[in-house]
């Protein structure tokens, strides 16, 4: 399975006063990104939660290193970094399309629970979900 940037053409309400793009719109990005490495996996949230399954944000972190301005494209790369069917690690990376100029790196950490809010082991659960993940884990560390 080949996967692929997300890409992303920043839109005027996400500037602020300064004529950039305001820094928590980067947040949002990742979770684009995210949403769209799943369904590039072959499962999207919906299916995720249809089957019980919730993953909530954990923590997040954001560098930011050279702005982005209103009209430029940014590419945003998931990478997998690290999975063990209960957690998971997810590292961002935002370039300009057009320069490849770095524009910011992340990170989000996800636990997955189920409805009632309980901890949940894919591995033990749902085991086809979390073959997914480590295919996508082991893709990752190999490309």
């Amino acid at each position: 399975m080949a996967l692929h940037a997300y890409e992303h053409k920043t839109q005027y309400y996400e500037t602020d006063q300064m004529g950039i793009i305001h820094h928590s719109n980067y947040i949002r990005w990742f979770e684009e990104a995210r949403t769209d490495l799943l369904r590039q996996m072959g499962i999207s949230y919906e299916e995720l939660e249809a089957q019980g399954i919730l993953c909530p944000v954990l923590h997040v972190t954001c560098d930011y290193r050279s702005m982005t301005r209103f009209g430029e494209t940014v590419l945003i790369i998931p990478i997998l970094k690290s999975y063990n069917g209960i957690k998971m690690t997810i590292e961002y990376s935002v370039t300009d399309k057009e320069t490849g100029e770095l524009r910011c790196v992340g990170e989000t950490r996800h636990c997955f629970l189920s409805r009632e809010g309980k901890p949940v082991s894919l591995k033990k659960s749902y085991l086809e979900v979390d073959k997914m993940f480590k295919d996508v884990s082991s893709q990752q560390e190999e490309g």
